[in-house]
């Protein structure tokens, strides 16, 4: 039988040779391997030659094979989409949701009420609706925002103190009082400011009505062992450490710590350092003045940072006291700061975070100083809504409010004799009063060498009660205990005495107290933070907002210093040298 040239399997009987097979080298691998039947011819002869050479290498047809090839490579895409369905899972879990927060933009804005209580909102609320006149169901910039509540301790007392209530927010871990930046065993810990930097390259921000030394603002800057190494916080927040430079703008006071001590009128450094000139050599533009404040533009700012604001020698002055011309207030310079940072990050995929704390809240409740404490609510209120404003129109925003600790045990009530009392307390006697406790007793004790006995008591008669405190019926014992007080502490208490029985109400402490404190949020994943939380959890909640890793940072760190090597300033009390160190009123000492 002739082989039949069209079909490609065709066998041709050979003669036999010994029961071997011959292979045709003209037809190996042969285009007519692409016929799918393999066909036999004369299945009785006992030789064959096979023209089909692939059939006798691998023992199927070659059609066949391709069909195997076309199932394998099947099953080899669905396993391998399996495998990576799989991977992508675990690393979606554990991974990728911070890679995901870090490939977008996203702007924090973490705003700290110092010192400030429920009962101080409370009070502030119903004030502002008795003098303002409005309906009895006014509502707050904060209270439209309330989501939860704040646990304050600190890892050693039931009572924080500033320091390591401000370190639990920026490193999210509890530390002890007085801890700037520090683990419990006194290891530097890394913030918050310091991983948005370093791992996000985002812009930072800090504003405060204190001094920007102060504990607050350090606990997010700097890293020593304790808060009132103010003269290392600013060596710090100038860059003198292993990080470098981290924080793009400062406003607020302090500028004492930054001068040498060479400048005997502004400066409260322990030696010659000149931290100003050493800030404008890393390449800060330092600003002074009211005049430089308002010159600064946002657009040229934002390509010119960072930037260092220092508008008072120490903290800046309380808002019943505050010159407009002299000072910005909180509400300018959080806008401020929003404007360069936005102008600064706009082309950019990075965002920012910008601390801002309303400070002297809590030096207000201090010194048990109603009208000051009730004034410097409202002009946190006024940054609030300058917050709220900005971030409506930038939904990829989120502002948390929070205070680090309630301070004075403060009550919007006070029982004044043995007789049961009445229901109520008196907007009104706040009202008048156009000057803080704090700014009269530093009058008052810095006039007291040139005045005698006579002078005093009508001073404070003529002026101190009736046109500073608005108080019109102080009696003549209230008069002559003020007149011939010398011990600063004791006089600010005679003053608030005066004014708090008038307004009814109560404080229980000069401190802090151990009390829950409100907690507000505002913008993109608010939500999450409703409920009462450890203070530890905001800054949790900022980790994982914009996925950082403060383990590495802390890494980086772990070898700066953290002691100061000149004498700090100690407090007598908490607050004690916030209200006499004469740098505060250079223009009274």
């Amino acid at each position: 039988m002739a082989p039949a040239d069209d079909i490609p399997y065709a066998a041709v009987p050979r003669a036999s040779t010994g029961g071997r097979v011959r292979f045709s080298d003209e037809l190996h691998d042969s285009d007519a391997a692409d016929v799918e039947d393999n066909v036999l011819f004369d299945q009785h002869t006992d030789v064959l030659e096979v023209t089909d050479n692939d059939t006798l290498y691998y023992g199927v047809s070659l059609g066949t094979r391709r069909r195997m090839r076309k199932g394998r490579w099947f099953w080899i895409t669905v396993v391998a989409l399996v495998i990576v369905s799989v991977v992508g899972v675990f690393w979606l879990y554990f991974d990728g949701i911070s890679w995901m927060q870090r490939s977008k933009k996203r702007n924090v804005i973490l705003m700290i009420s110092d010192g400030f209580g429920p009962a101080s909102e409370t009070m502030a609320r119903n004030y502002v609706q008795q003098i303002q006149g409005l309906p009895v169901d006014y509502q707050s910039p904060l209270d439209e925002i309330l989501v939860g509540s704040s646990r304050t301790r600190s890892s050693d007392s039931l009572v924080t103190d500033s320091a390591a209530g401000a370190t639990a927010f920026s490193c999210g871990i509890k530390s002890y009082n007085g801890a700037i930046g520090l683990s419990s065993n006194q290891s530097p810990c890394g913030t918050v400011l310091e991983a948005a930097k370093l791992q996000r390259n985002m812009k930072t921000g800090l504003v405060a009505t204190s001094r920007i030394t102060h504990a607050t603002p350090g606990a997010f800057s700097a890293h020593v062992t304790h808060r009132d190494m103010e003269d290392l916080i600013a060596e710090y927040q100038i860059g003198n450490y292993s990080l470098g430079p981290v924080v793009d703008l400062m406003f607020g006071g302090g500028r004492c710590h930054f001068e040498p001590n060479t400048h005997a009128n502004s400066s409260c450094r322990a030696d010659a350092r000149n931290l100003i000139g050493e800030a404008q050599e890393r390449g800060f533009r330092v600003l002074g003045t009211r005049k430089e404040f308002d010159a600064l533009n946002a657009e040229s700012a934002g390509k010119q940072l960072p930037i260092l604001g220092t508008f008072a020698a120490s903290h800046m002055d309380y808002e019943i006291d505050r010159d407009e011309h002299e000072q910005p207030s909180l509400a300018e310079m959080s806008q401020k700061a929003l404007d360069i940072l936005d102008q600064a990050t706009q082309h950019s995929n990075a965002g920012f975070f910008l601390m801002i704390e309303g400070s002297r809240i809590d030096m207000a409740a201090h010194t048990n100083d109603p009208a000051a404490h009730v004034r410097e609510i409202i002009a946190y209120w006024e940054a609030i809504s300058v917050v709220r404003k900005y971030i409506d129109s930038h939904p990829d925003t989120v502002m948390i409010s929070v205070s680090d600790h309630e301070t004075g045990g403060f009550s919007v009530a006070k029982q004044l004799g043995p007789e049961y009392p009445e229901y109520r307390w008196n907007p009104q006697a706040l009202k008048a009063a156009k000057h803080s406790i704090e700014y009269i007793s530093s009058q008052l004790l810095s006039t007291r060498a040139s005045e005698d006995s006579g002078e005093r008591y009508q001073l404070v008669r003529d002026t101190v009660f009736p046109k500073w405190m608005g108080i019109a019926d102080a009696t003549h014992e209230e008069i002559l205990q003020v007149a011939q007080e010398t011990n600063s502490v004791s006089l600010r208490q005679l003053l608030s005495t005066a004014i708090s029985d008038r307004a009814e109400l109560g404080w229980a402490t000069h401190g802090h107290s151990a009390v829950d404190v409100n907690l507000y949020a505002y913008g993109q994943d608010a939500k999450l933070l409703r409920g009462n939380h450890e203070n530890t959890d905001i800054g949790d909640f900022i980790v994982q907002a914009l996925g950082l890793d403060l383990q590495s940072i802390t890494n980086l760190i772990r070898n700066d210093r953290v002691v100061q090597n000149t004498q700090t300033v100690k407090d007598t009390w908490l607050g004690r040298r916030d209200l006499d160190a004469p740098e505060h009123y250079p223009h009274t000492h």
